[in-house]
């Protein structure tokens, strides 16, 4: 399933339950478009939440099919990404972004899925050498720029990406598919700059040795723990 598809598929939850909040007095003027729309969709304007939606479906779906490799996966995950944006507009802060919340809401998500395929390793990287990038040589390398640029090999990399452990699956899909800057990952991941940084390298590493190496290629390494992935 494409996002377009998706975004002509996915449900908009008008009947759930809206905060008194969202009458308070807010100088919206001093609001950027985002946090203008917020206030809208929180005084039930279908067309504000709707432009939330279509603002960020694109990369969040997108990030959700990288970790998930199963378009209708990414969709649902995606579709109960934004009802329980819908559902929490009351407590988001109008003044800040909305996109790191929404990311670590899908991240969470996928993990779920993830944990209930029983199928991909769950593994968390060591972070002891994470918090800051002179403990680690930087990765400069790109990914094999083909596999980036060519539509036709897109489900290779997607398959790649979503055969690596999740705690380096979620970077490299915020990253590459999610379109976010490190300070946005860390944000998402609750860590730091650096750490987010690090784990991007280390699983870009992994990435490029098993698509040069191919499908006869070694396999990514078995996580030595299962389960104990922790939700931001």
């Amino acid at each position: 399933m494409s996002a377009a598809v998706f975004a002509q598929t996915i449900s908009l939850p008008w009947y759930l339950p809206v905060n008194a909040r969202a009458y308070e007095p807010t100088n919206a003027a001093a609001l950027s478009a985002e946090g203008q729309l917020i206030l809208a969709a929180r005084r039930r304007d279908p067309a504000a939440f709707e432009a939330l939606v279509r603002r960020h479906q694109g990369p969040l779906y997108n990030f959700c099919l990288r970790m998930l490799g199963q378009a209708d996966d990414a969709a649902d995950v995606a579709q109960e990404t934004f009802v329980q944006l819908y559902s929490h507009l009351d407590r988001l802060d109008e003044r800040e972004p909305i996109a790191p919340w929404l990311f670590r809401v899908a991240r969470n998500r996928c993990i779920d899925v993830i944990r209930r395929r029983r199928t991909v390793p769950l593994g968390m990287p060591d972070d002891s050498g994470e918090s800051t990038l002179v403990s680690e040589p930087a990765d400069d390398d790109p990914l094999p720029e083909v596999l980036v640029e060519r539509a036709d090999l897109q489900r290779v990399l997607s398959n790649a990406i979503a055969q690596l452990p999740p705690a380096y699956a979620e970077v490299v899909a915020l990253r590459y598919a999610g379109d976010r800057s490190f300070a946005e990952i860390a944000i998402i991941l609750d860590c730091d700059e650096g750490a987010a940084r690090v784990r991007f390298h280390r699983a870009k590493a992994l990435l490029r040795r098993h698509l040069r190496a191919g499908s006869d290629g070694p396999d990514f390494p078995e996580a030595q723990n299962v389960g104990d992935v922790p939700h931001a």
